[in-house]
C-alpha cells in the first residue's frame, strides 16, 4: 500500500512527475507545475484530475479554441486525437491517467 499526499508534492521543474502506477499499459502520474504545457495530441485517451490548485484547460474543437477552468476535484477527459493544453493558475498538482509512453 502507498499513500501519497498530493498537496505536498513538488518537482524541480514544471510538469515534473511522480509515477504512481502502471496498470495494463496505463500510466498514472502525479504532476506538479507552475507553467503551461504545450499544445499536443495524444495517441490515446487522457484523464486529468486536478488535485490542488486551478488549471485552465484549452482544447480545439472544429477549429475553435474552447476553455474551461478546472478547480481541485475537477476532472477533464481528452479523447484520442483531441488537441489540448493545460495552463495552471499559479501552482497546481494534476493526476494524469493515460496510455503508457504518451507525450
Amino acid at each position: 500500500m502507498n499513500i501519497i499526499e498530493s498537496r505536498a508534492f513538488t518537482a524541480s521543474r514544471a510538469w515534473g512527475a511522480r509515477d504512481i502506477a502502471t496498470m495494463n499499459g496505463i500510466s498514472v502520474r502525479l504532476h506538479w507545475t507552475d507553467a503551461p504545457y504545450e499544445w499536443h495530441v495524444n495517441d490515446g485517451e487522457e484523464v486529468f484530475a486536478v488535485m490542488d490548485g486551478q488549471v485552465r484547460m484549452d482544447w480545439r474543437e472544429q477549429g475553435d479554441v474552447r476553455s474551461v477552468l478546472l478547480n481541485a476535484g475537477d476532472i477533464f477527459f481528452a479523447s484520442a486525437g483531441m488537441e489540448h493544453v493545460a495552463h495552471p493558475v499559479g501552482e497546481a498538482r494534476i493526476l494524469v491517467i493515460e496510455k503508457q509512453g504518451s507525450v
